[in-house]
């Protein structure tokens, strides 16, 4: 492991004559900054920009365990994937179709290479003001309408766990020779246990960048790109994250990339049992508020894909409500919504940060997100259960 091969470096008897300025003297630095594996690209240590070594065995075993054709290693956040992504497969003054609540990252990168950008509208559910899944349908006649239009992107899943039938999508346009890019920054997760929907990278989209540091045990900035499909362009691609991502890459953030990655080899199984379980027992838990509302806490939604069943969580219902403009749903994303109440989302947030010593990840008009991942324990999620218990009440 990277971590482990950094840690011998350091111990050992070699002066750093080169960049960090810190050179790991501890005694400058603040207690608990790891200056010790904070090295440079020095001999032996590979390059995150044409790895032949270590580097190169992180990327082989995302590829692997993420079944894409190609990975790369991002230390600049999923930002740093869809801006070398769009890039990568579109020219100055192209149109690229995307969701109109697509990441900044989306528009950002429309200014930067001068794209012209299609935007298509998601419908809002109305239970919950939660955004929907993006429409194959809609695709379908936006392209249909635009034979300009160069790439499709979409956001699957969303930040508020809202899943889109990516199979559909691709089919729709490879159908037509263009390249689909899914930001899955909320989707590392995925595919790794019957509980969630499939990732992205095994349903047919040409390029996937998700955040590991959003829902794996990872240090923020951590994230991947995968290459998938035969309409991707891996040689560009690769050419803009070497421009676009620093050239001083962190190396204690590509070990904590490679530890995430040898962590899920090991011992995915019992990781995500223990989360499915800790989960299933919190929608258990929350399906008898009558004001506030969970989004998924009631099982038997009628349509595929979504609801409890024997084998786990695939999707979304609330309070029995079927949810016809949800493909499917990440259970991790715990969207309590507030519409049956005189609360605002953000007044729930509030609430549970002001009383219940609980943080939550963002809030809106109509509802608030909780986000869980594999490494969130046992009474966490009891805490933030007995929370929402107790403000049904007032």
């Amino acid at each position: 492991m990277l971590y482990e091969k950094l840690k011998e470096y350091t111990s050992g008897d070699v002066y750093p004559m080169h960049m960090p300025g810190h050179k790991r003297n501890a005694e400058l630095m603040p207690p608990g900054l790891p200056c010790e594996i904070d090295i440079t690209e020095i001999h032996g240590f590979d390059d995150l920009h044409d790895p032949c070594g270590f580097l190169l065995e992180t990327a082989e075993l995302a590829a692997s365990l993420y079944s894409s054709a190609k990975a790369f290693p991002l230390i600049n956040g999923s930002t740093a994937g869809i801006l070398a992504a769009i890039g990568a497969h579109t020219k100055r003054g192209d149109k690229i179709l995307a969701p109109s609540n697509s990441h900044r990252s989306v528009r950002n990168t429309t200014e930067l290479f001068g794209l012209q950008p299609v935007y298509i509208t998601p419908e809002t559910d109305e239970a919950t003001g939660v955004p929907c899944s993006i429409d194959p349908a809609v695709v379908k006649h936006a392209l249909d309408n635009d034979p300009e239009i160069k790439l499709v992107v979409i956001t699957s899943p969303t930040y508020e766990g809202v899943v889109s039938d990516v199979r559909a999508i691709a089919d729709i346009a490879h159908e037509r020779g263009l390249p689909l890019l899914v930001d899955s920054a909320h989707g590392a997760h995925l595919g790794f246990s019957q509980m969630f929907p499939e990732n992205a990278t095994r349903l047919g989209a040409d390029v996937v960048v998700m955040s590991l540091h959003k829902t794996l045990p990872a240090l923020t900035q951590c994230s991947l790109l995968h290459i998938c499909g035969k309409n991707a362009d891996a040689g560009e691609t690769a050419r803009l994250l070497s421009v676009l991502q620093t050239s001083s890459p962190s190396y204690v953030l590509m070990a904590s990339i490679d530890h995430c990655l040898r962590l899920l080899s090991s011992d995915k199984y019992r990781l995500f049992h223990e989360y499915g379980q800790n989960l299933t027992r919190f929608y258990t838990d929350v399906s008898i508020l009558r004001n506030l509302s969970v989004l998924g806490s009631a099982p038997g939604a009628s349509r595929p894909g979504v609801g409890l069943t024997d084998t786990g969580y695939h999707g979304a219902s609330n309070h029995g409500t079927n949810h016809t403009g949800f493909f499917a749903y990440d259970p991790g994303k715990i969207v309590i919504t507030t519409k049956s109440t005189s609360l605002s989302g953000a007044a729930l947030s509030d609430i549970l940060r002001n009383e219940h010593k609980i943080e939550l990840e963002l809030s809106s008009a109509d509802y608030a997100i909780a986000m869980t991942s594999v490494c969130d324990r046992p009474e966490g999620f009891t805490r933030l259960a007995t929370a929402l218990l107790a403000i049904d009440c007032y």
